[in-house]
């Protein structure tokens, strides 16, 4: 096995962001079906708009600790912690240029600041904790 597949990081953080994804979808359907239904499809897509900086905030720092300690355990000890933020930073170029494009960087700049913060930290812990489970 390659000591050092840095190349990694991009699927780890695609993944990572899809997962993302798709559970805002799945919160927006239990949220349309369960918690209040019967609105009209504007008012749950007006919903999805308002709750997906939420859902990736919250269901973004599990995912990038996840991502960040099993990218990090693909490596040695000593780069764990880098491969780990190399997902993050893959992460953030694709999310920022998404955001960018679309023009809607003004009005979520604090959330999307908040999401990067923790989403760092998070991917920081993870990569730590490769470092230390001593499978390597």
């Amino acid at each position: 096995m390659e000591k050092n597949r840095w190349w990694l990081a991009i699927p780890f953080a695609l993944g990572v962001m899809i997962v993302n994804v798709l559970i805002s979808i799945l919160w927006v359907a239990v949220y349309s079906f369960l918690i209040n239904p019967g609105q009209d499809q504007a008012y749950y897509q007006a919903y999805a708009q308002t709750s997906a900086p939420y859902s990736s905030i919250i269901a973004g720092i599990q995912l990038m600790f996840l991502a960040g300690r099993w990218i990090g355990s693909k490596f040695p000890k000593a780069n764990s912690v880098r491969a780990a933020l190399l997902v993050w930073v893959v992460y953030f170029l694709i999310d920022f240029t998404v955001v960018a494009a679309a023009g809607a960087f003004a009005q979520i700049a604090l959330l999307f600041t908040i999401s990067f913060v923790t989403k760092f930290a998070a991917a920081y812990l993870g990569g730590l904790s490769a470092q230390r489970r001593g499978t390597q």
